[in-house]
């Protein structure tokens, strides 16, 4: 048997977006989605039962939609990808515009084991406030960015 493929970028925006609507509103509706994307109705209506023929989601025309154990722990492995990376670039002190831009460029692309060492990271300078100070000062000194 062929192993599965990870899931692309486009699937995993999808279903990030799906689980947030469910979380906020209770459901998910195509207009939903599309409104939240960003983009068409019918563009996302076409994802939709990809992603239904995928195994992510279960998806009746007409009708609201719910992810499938599979779809769950896809948008679940995002999101707390997007967390790791929010925490990160938090304790750089980084705009949080460039943070929000940085992560939805970022999160699709690093693998586990990079994003697992970048919470390793943010962990110890959580834990360690003299350090993170230290670098802090060091960042300042050395950065051209403005202060925030």
């Amino acid at each position: 048997m062929k192993p599965e493929s990870a899931p692309s970028t486009s699937t995993e925006d999808y279903l990030e977006r799906i689980h947030e609507l469910i979380e906020q509103k209770g459901y998910a509706r195509a207009v939903d989605i599309a409104m939240a994307l960003g983009i068409s109705q019918p563009s996302v209506t076409a994802m939709v039962q990809r992603l239904a023929q995928g195994g992510y989601l279960n998806y009746e025309k007409y009708r609201g939609l719910t992810l499938t154990e599979k779809g769950k722990s896809v948008a679940g492995a995002i999101r707390e990808r997007h967390k790791t990376l929010e925490r990160f670039f938090t304790l750089l002190n980084l705009p949080t515009e460039t943070q929000e831009q940085d992560i939805e460029g970022l999160e699709h692309c690093l693998s586990p084991a990079t994003v697992s060492a970048l919470a390793r990271l943010t962990e110890f300078f959580e834990t360690n406030p003299p350090v993170l100070r230290q670098f802090s000062a060091f960042a300042r000194k050395t950065s051209n960015l403005p202060p925030r």
